[in-house]
């Protein structure tokens, strides 16, 4: 049996052929969503005496002091010292998901200069 085509007679675009990459676009999104959630990321003060972890969904897992980090350094210092890890995670995990998503990115920004 053959497959019906829809083509754009003013244009001659293959209709159905462009709504095709957009579902297998939408299916390859959320798998790598689905990767990125389970992705999990450590982030690091300077000196590494503050560690945390988290999940690309967000969720911190699990944060991580220096024993001696605790005595050397006031409430004020340590905190500060969780913010910087805090951030580098953060930072890692915005790096490591937009490498992930950049293969579709770069196909909807071919498949936009083709239909415009």
């Amino acid at each position: 049996m053959s497959e019906r085509r829809i083509m754009d007679l003013e244009t001659g675009v293959d209709v159905q052929g462009l709504l095709d990459q957009v579902r297998a676009q939408q299916e390859q999104v959320q798998r790598i969503q689905r990767g990125v959630e389970a992705m999990e990321v450590k982030g690091y003060s300077r000196g590494n005496e503050v560690t945390v972890s988290l999940r690309g969904s967000g969720q911190f897992t699990d944060v991580s002091i220096d024993p001696e980090a605790m005595r050397r350094y006031n409430a004020r210092d340590l905190g500060d010292m969780v913010l910087e890890a805090v951030n580098d995670g953060l930072r890692k995990m915005a790096e490591a998901t937009s490498a992930r998503f950049a293969p579709v990115i770069e196909a909807a920004g071919r498949m936009e200069r083709f239909t415009s």
